[in-house]
């Protein structure tokens, strides 16, 4: 596993040595728990509270460029103090494959906050798909109509005003020589040559490479096809080749494709940053090993142990735990009383977050009340200079703080009851055979695991949330079928 270090310090009442301290204690726990460190991120002077940290900004923009797998941080108020904005960032992180980690914090403080984090998402994504709706449904509408809905330009055409596809004399000749020369036998990369030595640019201005020649055979453009979504218009706009050319390609295109080379498949750990030993705190990761007959065996293993330093924590075979933690957590799910428990929680925790609007509206009545006053000495006939300067003071202290009001309830939207219990309850309907489905449910749900010989302690992300399941038990309660989804539990 590899993982960067983000390390800040506000100006407020921390110093430079601050920043050593927190990368000192991220480095150790990071050797401890067999954590390669790729990167430091560091901002310095610049408070949580603010987008504006360029180094952070730096690092979310890197996660997508798949260096590393952990953003570890000294504490979680190092990555973000607003649950709003961290709940945006750990999305971004999410998509990317990678992960938030504390090295201090292996239980992080409030844990319903994990929980709201995810409602906030489901939040944001609930309501951005809505709007994403309604801007389909325009752009099927263009398509439709054979118009231009984005996207690059296909070489070949060109978009009129009217936002229409049209023929460019230029360029067309170029793609129905290039479809003739495939079907009479030339390779893509030589019709790559043959078009930059003649000169043809692409759409960027650049050179023909042979992903562009391959695009090029493959869009169903070139015979009138317009696709948008799942919305397929044929003879939509104007064809560059026939139909019975592109086909005759794509069967010579099926022909001369070679098979794939085999790739690795790749092992998805569900519990990676949440699974410890028992018996030494460490973090347990994944491995795998293959007999000699061939077959591949994929397990967790204690950091420690791995690198035989005196812990004796045995391996545990992954799909065994894995299926294990999901329907412990499955039942959790399912539980009503433990459901209602976790969303009043959820939504005290909410309440409690911002605690700036209340001081803004005590302190816009006491400046509504003022105004009151001065309007009634005004009518009493108490007019002088200091009072209309006073008046006016007023009225821009409640225009600021009708302002900032606005500013808090559209930067941190508060969520109903009935959208918190409407977004948990639905993972009741989640697909456990979808590693996706289970990753969330984990996610949300599961603080850590700690994981001992004979027993897992499973630890949720709610106060009374702890759990210990022995190995017998798990195997008696699938034998039985109480309350399992899973066929059976054997030994790991």
């Amino acid at each position: 596993m590899t993982a960067v270090i983000y390390a800040r310090y506000s100006s407020d009442n921390q110093r430079e040595e601050s920043i050593e301290g927190q990368i000192r204690e991220c480095t150790a726990y990071a050797e401890k728990n067999g954590i390669t460190i790729v990167k430091h991120y560091i901002d310095r002077a610049i408070s949580a509270k603010t987008d504006n940290r360029p180094e952070f900004q730096q690092m979310i923009k890197d996660s997508d460029k798949k260096l590393f797998d952990i953003v570890l941080v000294w504490k979680l108020d190092r990555f973000a103090r607003n649950r709003y904005d961290s709940a945006r960032y750990k999305t971004q992180l999410k998509k990317n494959g990678v992960k938030l980690m504390s090295a201090t914090e292996i239980i992080s403080e409030g844990p319903e906050g994990i929980i709201l984090e995810s409602v906030l998402e489901g939040y944001a994504e609930y309501y951005s798909a809505d709007l994403s709706e309604k801007v389909i449904r325009g752009m099927t509408e263009n398509a439709l109509k054979g118009k231009f809905t984005g996207g690059a330009i296909p070489f070949g055409y060109i978009i009129n005003a009217d936002h229409r596809f049209e023929i460019d004399p230029l360029t067309a000749p170029f793609v129905a020589e290039t479809f003739q020369r495939y079907n009479d036998g030339q390779t893509m990369r030589e019709i790559r040559d043959w078009l930059n030595e003649k000169g043809v640019k692409n759409q960027r201005g650049g050179l023909m490479t042979f992903n562009t020649i391959q695009h090029m055979l493959n869009n169903r453009r070139y015979i009138g096809e317009l696709k948008y979504r799942d919305v397929l218009i044929p003879d939509a706009i104007p064809s560059i080749v026939s139909a019975e050319l592109f086909n005759d390609v794509q069967e010579k295109i099926a022909k001369n494709k070679k098979a794939p080379a085999r790739r690795k498949a790749e092992d998805d750990y569900l519990l990676t940053t949440k699974l410890f030993c028992g018996y030494c705190g460490a973090l347990m990761f994944g491995e795998s090993g293959t007999s000699r007959t061939g077959e591949v065996h994929r397990y967790y293993k204690c950091a420690t142990a791995k690198k035989h330093k005196g812990c004796k924590k045995k391996t545990v075979r992954k799909q065994w735990l894995e299926d294990l933690v999901v329907n412990q957590t499955m039942q959790l799910v399912k539980d009503d009383a433990a459901m209602e428990s976790i969303i009043a929680k959820v939504m005290e925790l909410q309440n409690k977050e911002n605690t700036n609007i209340p001081l803004y509206k005590k302190q816009l009545r006491d400046a509504e009340s003022g105004i009151q006053n001065m309007l009634n000495a005004i009518q009493a006939g108490i007019l002088t200079s200091s009072t209309k300067e006073r008046l006016e003071q007023l009225e821009e202290t409640k225009r600021e703080l009708e302002a900032r009001i606005a500013e808090e309830k559209l930067a941190k939207p508060k969520v109903t009851e009935e959208f918190i219990r409407f977004w948990l309850l639905r993972f009741r309907k989640l697909d456990m055979s979808l590693k996706d489905q289970r990753q969330a449910l984990v996610d949300t749900f599961i603080n850590a695991i700690y994981l001992y010989d004979d027993k897992v302690l499973i630890t949720f992300n709610y106060k009374e949330g702890t759990q210990t399941v022995t190995f017998g038990e798990a195997a008696e309660a699938a034998s039985k079928g109480n309350g399992s989804d899973l066929d059976c539990f054997t030994a790991p």
